[in-house]
């Protein structure tokens, strides 16, 4: 089996206590060599300034390749694009171009009344700048606010035309899910990189939550295995087999790329990367 490249999602920390855990998730998978790791922005825009302040902070002593999360919410063209603008200027080269979750309280995006009206209006802003590359998310089932499937591929197709360069999808349970998609956005005339969203369960209560709010299909097999094994106190030995097993499943269908929701707790996904044969690189020249 041959082994993909792998690229991670951190959220920024709002305590010290956080901030440390943030800088262990980064040492502990830094070794394993991302193609870029990416941090988030919270529900509402309201992790703005935390989140340009880890990216900063990140690619000035990491060494890694950070993309920023950059989202429409709760604010206008001008202040959107002064923060791209404040990634560009501390080096940051990748933005992650997302419409962005309504703010607490509201159960529907609303447009700042100066603000860009939806995500293909942000990624036009940011490719006619040619500073970055983008990315942007992808929903293999359908998006909570989609009309259909069919829909969801329309609009991915749309923010690819407007200057986007790579899709990261939402996560999913079985790669069958994911084949479907891509087959559908392959008819669609879709032909930029995909990647698959992969969720490592630290908490099978969180992410069943999670997957209902976002509109993930859970399947029946997997709410009974996680009931028993949390029952005997198994969680994190069936959440890295069913994790090990959908990536496996991914690569023999022709993926290439994988993307870890980290949820800034390294040690599942660590593991999961080195059951697929990810491991850290050893200079040879160092240790001779």
């Amino acid at each position: 089996m041959s082994k993909p490249e792998i690229s991670f999602e951190f959220f920024p920390p709002k305590t010290l206590e956080a901030s440390f855990r943030l800088w262990d998730t980064v040492q502990t998978l830094a070794p394993l060599e991302p193609r870029f790791v990416s941090v988030t922005y919270g529900a509402g825009g309201t992790t703005r300034e935390l989140t340009r302040d880890a990216v900063a902070t990140l690619h000035k002593f990491s060494g890694l390749n950070v993309a920023a999360h950059l989202t429409c919410v709760d604010a206008s063209r001008q202040e959107t694009l002064e923060i791209a603008d404040t990634f560009a200027r501390a080096g940051v080269q990748d933005i992650v171009a997302l419409r962005g979750d309504p703010p607490k309280g509201h159960d529907r995006f609303v447009p700042h009344p100066e603000g860009f009206n939806s995500s293909i209006e942000l990624i036009e802003a940011l490719a006619e700048t040619e500073m970055f590359s983008i990315r942007v998310g992808a929903y293999p089932d359908k998006h909570p606010e989609a009309a259909d499937m069919s829909a969801d591929v329309d609009w991915l197709k749309a923010k690819l035309d407007a200057g986007a360069d790579e899709a990261l999808t939402q996560f999913f349970f079985e790669a069958e899910t994911f084949f479907r998609f891509r087959d559908a956005c392959a008819k669609a005339g879709i032909d930029k990189p995909i990647v698959p969203g992969i969720l490592p369960i630290e908490n099978w209560a969180g992410a069943r939550k999670f997957a209902r709010s976002c509109g993930t299909h859970i399947p029946d097999w997997v709410e009974h295995a996680f009931e028993k094994a949390v029952r005997d106190g198994r969680e994190d030995l069936l959440a890295t087999a069913i994790c090990t097993e959908l990536c496996s499943d991914l690569i023999e269908g022709g993926v290439d790329k994988l993307h870890f929701y980290t949820l800034n707790r390294p040690e599942l996904t660590r593991d999961v990367c080195f059951a697929l044969g990810i491991t850290p690189q050893v200079d040879l020249q160092k240790v001779a």
